[in-house]
């Protein structure tokens, strides 16, 4: 049997280097909020946790082991210990993880002993993940930030990317911040979300504060909230604004919205489904704005949008598309980002297009290492 490595408290270590994670908790656990490298191998489903709860609660801990263990036992475990050792195998380099490091995570760790392969666990589990991560969130939120605003399809994600410090918080949620801001990818929880952001903040800077460069975004991205000692300091900072061609901008949501999100529904259903899929998409989220429309230019758009759907499935093409994309940019989205922006009128630094932004940020920010 190889040397055991040894149970670990470096949480830092564990999020930023990706660290693999087996995490052995129920489901339900899992879908509350796990770190962005975990992968749910749970030693007992959610029906078997809750049977055990019950039990536990009724007739004491012995009791409730004894009734894990014959939930866990023959196939059961014999199929769950072959997921076990296959991701062992795979990543060697891992560590187990429980809620709290402790009964079924070290269950789990004498099995895998018992099989042949010693390997530790994370000391305090989840919770101690978990609460580190929070505190990484909150030491960084102090740290200086950069907002980038401007209209839609001026590329302040694309931007935001490309730089050593950006934070792409709507990537970090699954959601573009838009009534049209969803993805084929279900938002991660509340807590997963958070856990994604402390990670993503690890990684940019072991200690020394850098500039963190972040879109202009409201207190919520979709369903998810911003942590609020991050977003008070987001709504200080100072703020460059990109400012490009309104053909460009066209461009730019005509690829992503539709070309993108139409080939991104295809990549994951048959053609029927697909298509029924991206047409609600679009649909929701003009609904989810008709009120400030008003119901007359909201039923004008829908069958431009109608008409535009039926177009692209035939030919291809999402030309059709601006027949209602550019009258919702001039009369109701850039209007809307006008007025928000008039409000932290004094805390623009910088305006420009997207490469003059661009050469700005670097230079302020561009000498600083990830």
């Amino acid at each position: 049997m190889p040397n055991a490595r040894p149970d670990t408290q470096q949480y830092e270590h564990l999020l930023r280097a990706d660290i693999p994670l087996i995490d052995v908790r129920a489901p339900v656990e899992f879908a509350q909020g796990a770190m962005p490298a975990a992968l749910n191998l749970p030693l007992m489903l959610d029906d078997e946790r809750a049977a055990v709860g019950t039990c536990y609660k009724q007739r004491g801990q012995q009791a409730a082991v004894e009734l894990g263990h014959n939930l866990v036992k023959g196939e059961v475990r014999d199929a769950r210990m072959q997921q076990w050792l296959e991701q062992c195998r795979l990543h060697p380099e891992g560590y187990l993880c429980c809620a709290r490091g402790g009964m079924r995570s070290h269950i789990v760790q004498q099995w895998l002993r018992e099989a042949g392969i010693n390997y530790p666990l994370v000391e305090g589990g989840y919770k101690a993940l978990r609460h580190y991560a929070l505190q990484a969130i909150e030491s960084r939120a102090k740290w200086p930030m950069m907002m980038v605003s401007g209209n839609t399809g001026c590329g302040k994600t694309i931007l935001i990317r490309s730089l050593p410090t950006g934070v792409d918080l709507e990537g970090l949620a699954h959601h573009r911040g838009s009534s049209f801001g969803r993805t084929i990818v279900e938002q991660p929880s509340q807590a997963s979300f958070e856990n994604n952001l402390a990670v993503t903040l690890l990684k940019k800077s072991e200690a020394e504060p850098v500039t963190l460069v972040i879109e202009d975004e409201g207190r919520i991205i979709g369903s998810r909230h911003i942590p609020e000692s991050f977003r008070e300091n987001m709504s200080r900072a100072p703020i460059v604004v990109i400012e490009d061609p309104f053909e460009l901008r066209l461009e730019r949501l005509k690829q992503e919205y539709f070309q993108q999100m139409s080939e991104a529904f295809l990549s994951v259903s048959d053609e029927e489904t697909a298509w029924k899929n991206y047409a609600e998409y679009l649909h929701h989220g003009l609904f989810a704005i008709r009120r400030r429309l008003g119901m007359e230019r909201f039923q004008q758009f829908t069958v431009r949008l109608d008409d535009a759907l039926l177009a692209q499935r035939k030919t291809g093409t999402c030309d059709g598309h601006l027949a209602w994309l550019a009258p919702l940019l001039e009369e109701y989205y850039d209007p809307m980002y006008r007025y928000q922006l008039s409000k932290k009128a004094d805390q623009i630094v910088f305006r420009g297009d997207y490469s003059q932004v661009e050469g700005w940020l670097r230079d302020k920010t561009g000498g600083q290492a990830n």
